[in-house]
């Protein structure tokens, strides 16, 4: 979630480890001129190719920061739509959002669906086979192995948990909230913004995940602006793990656990601790 496995050869600093969530798209995103231009060029004369590309030059390949505005607008316009519970067209999706991205649609769609699945707990499907329509399915029962790599207690908001308690494990079991909605809002999650599925996010996590005990939430002294930073909470200790938290991480973006060798090597040691038996606990009563 927010760091790329070192033995992949990429630059492992922090913003480029967190721009991971688009990758998919950013590598088969083509580096010729918009799908739409391209064919309209094929059916033209050769002068008119030569005016068009005139007023519509080649673009290279489009940067991290766009994919990702482009996914996130994708994911705010099927969450508004399924409002309605009216299935949403293909053909709306083109002509509202789209645009001149049209030739890297399927990798968008892509990204947007993985998206709304383990960050808003809905599973975007298409309504019949062929039919161009698409319709979000909540996915609050999820199968059982999904249930065991989110942690799933039947809400929507536990991808938004998630999404947080990863943050803090791969920071290294503490991270700054200005880091927190530095990464959120490329998931078009905003702290002064009302969210469709989250309400008021900045209340949500940290209000109710901190009275819920799943955060901690303090101020970092001597910080200027205040700053605070989140720590996993109690409960979040018993009810899922580091192992569990480092495996959603790893789905989301498609890879291995073992990509991450500290935070594996962590996880692992918890494991460890957690079979062990415990000792000095209550003793039963006569």
């Amino acid at each position: 979630m927010l760091q790329k496995p070192r033995n992949r050869g990429r630059p492992n600093t922090q913003a480029e480890r967190e721009r991971d969530w688009g990758r998919g798209a950013a590598e088969e995103a083509p580096s010729t001129s918009r799908g739409a231009g391209g064919s309209q060029e094929a059916r033209g004369t050769s002068s008119q190719g030569g005016r068009r590309a005139e007023a519509s030059p080649e673009v290279g390949p489009r940067s991290q920061q766009q994919l990702e505005l482009k996914v996130a607008e994708l994911v705010q316009f099927l969450l508004i739509k399924d409002q309605k519970k009216i299935p949403i067209k293909r053909t709306d999706i083109l002509k509202h959002v789209i645009g001149d991205y049209k030739d890297i649609f399927p990798d968008l769609l892509k990204l947007a669906a993985e998206r709304l699945e383990y960050v808003f707990g809905y599973k975007l499907v298409e309504l019949e086979p062929k039919s161009n329509t698409y319709i979000l399915i909540n996915t609050l029962e999820p199968v059982e192995e999904d249930a065991e790599v989110r942690g799933d207690q039947g809400t929507p908001t536990t991808g938004l948990l998630m999404i947080v308690l990863g943050l803090i494990f791969m920071k290294g079991n503490t991270i700054k909230e200005t880091e927190v909605w530095d990464f959120l809002r490329r998931l078009g999650v905003y702290p002064t913004k009302k969210h469709l599925v989250f309400g008021d996010p900045k209340k949500l996590i940290t209000e109710e995940f901190v009275r819920q005990r799943y955060l901690e939430y303090r101020r970092i002294p001597h910080t200027d602006p205040v700053d605070y930073e989140f720590q996993w909470g109690p409960r979040t200790n018993l009810e899922t793990s580091k192992m569990k938290v480092l495996k959603f991480v790893a789905k989301v973006h498609n890879q291995d656990p073992k990509d991450w060798p500290a935070q594996y090597c962590e996880a692992l040691a918890d494991e460890e601790a957690r079979a062990r038996p415990e000792t000095g606990g209550p003793t039963p009563s006569s």
